[in-house]
């Protein structure tokens, strides 16, 4: 089924719907641009969808029907090239709770968990709940981009270091790590006896064309030690569904996985699994749409902080609808406090990592985006 054109610059008004995103600064003349789901309506494929399973009235206990698992094998083959089957595949409510598991899973207590800096709060905040201990190692930037400090990587495992948790696209610095920078995170990782869980959740919102390869397929060595994270969540804009899954080629690791989640963290809903099936079956045009919209939303917000933000900097991202922007030349004690008392909401960079930064979700109508991007170059230039 073919989509019909969508809008992407028409307003969706979220006001009145518990939306996480804008309950925030709800009755405040502040634009929310944190938490990282789209101000817009899903494809129509899924809405469609969602009406006829609702239509039909219970809501049981749900598995994943032949048809979706035979969509994602497709979907593996022909946008990452990689042949994966139907066991490898263990369904999740959400990237999150996979993470968790995968500690628990690769891990014992006690043990070390290591990530890089800046990333996504709960993959910092994963191994302490679990009772392991986290090693975050800073990325670096480098030729305008952000990269993996192999030297300084290497140097920060210890003997009992257990699991990578990598991003890959990586949230908050939207990079996609090339095959040449992760080859050799995955050696040193076999050497040492790690688990790579790969959580690639924004693998769909390459924004310039670049083919993404899960980790688990980079290598010949890679299926065995390492296990792939996804959803549809973020690219169809979907995720109060919550469904997610790994793929875990590997039998011992995928054992150990199930085990570990087993009795804990649930399937997902028979409404997420008929969402996630029309999105990947049907909602490809509607994708492909949305990438050109976050492709000129992407170059927006580069053109606006280099032109009038100084001395903001940011770097254009590879992936993601998430712009990360280094706001230490303001020499404000909270950054993200500036810029909600200028009318945006920003996600901090603390919770990431990284004090002094800032992240913006551009996943807006061209209206609001403008709008505040317009309130932030105000604010920079009356700090004075």
């Amino acid at each position: 089924m073919r989509e019909q054109p969508y809008d992407f610059d028409a307003h969706v008004d979220r006001t009145g719907t518990n939306s996480l995103k804008w309950q925030r600064y709800a009755g405040r003349d502040i634009l929310p641009m944190w938490v990282a789901d789209m101000d817009y309506a899903a494809p129509p494929c899924v809405h469609s969808a969602l009406r006829d399973r609702v239509d039909h009235g219970v809501y049981g206990y749900t598995l994943a029907s032949d048809e979706l698992i035979q969509v994602l094998l497709d979907r593996f083959r022909e946008l990452y090239s990689w042949e994966i089957k139907a066991d490898w595949i263990v369904w999740l409510p959400g990237v999150v709770p996979g993470l968790h598991a995968a500690c628990r899973a690769y891990s014992e207590p006690g043990d070390a968990i290591v990530t890089f800096t800046p990333v996504y709060p709960p993959l910092l905040g994963t191994p302490a709940l679990a009772g392991r201990n986290l090693i975050a190692v800073d990325l670096v930037l480098r030729d305008g981009h952000y990269t993996i400090d192999m030297e300084a990587f290497e140097q920060a495992l210890t003997p009992r270091t257990k699991v990578l948790l990598l991003c890959q696209p990586h949230n908050p610095v939207g990079r996609l790590f090339t095959r040449e920078e992760l080859e050799p995170v995955i050696a040193l990782c076999r050497a040492r006896g790690i688990v790579i869980c790969s959580d690639e959740i924004h693998c769909d919102l390459l924004l310039d064309g670049q083919a993404h390869q899960p980790v688990p397929s980079l290598t010949a060595e890679a299926p065995g030690m390492s296990l792939t994270l996804m959803s549809p969540g973020k690219t169809f804009n979907t995720a109060g569904l919550n469904l997610a899954f790994a793929v875990i080629p590997d039998p011992a690791l995928r054992r150990r996985y199930v085990n570990a989640r087993k009795d804990i963290i649930p399937t997902p809903n028979a409404l997420a699994y008929t969402a996630c099936l029309a999105a990947y079956r049907d909602g490809e045009f509607w994708r492909q749409a949305l990438l050109a919209v976050l492709r000129r939303n992407a170059d927006i917000v580069c053109e606006a902080v280099s032109r009038g933000m100084a001395p903001l900097t940011t770097t254009r991202v590879d992936s993601t609808y998430l712009a990360w922007i280094d706001a230490r030349g303001l020499e404000a004690k909270h950054p993200y406090t500036f810029f909600r008392n200028g009318g945006v909401g920003l996600s901090d960079g603390t919770p990431f990592g990284a004090p002094g930064f800032v992240r913006l979700n551009f996943a807006c109508p061209l209206p609001m985006l403008e709008a505040a991007l317009g309130r932030m170059t105000e604010a920079v230039g009356g700090r004075g």
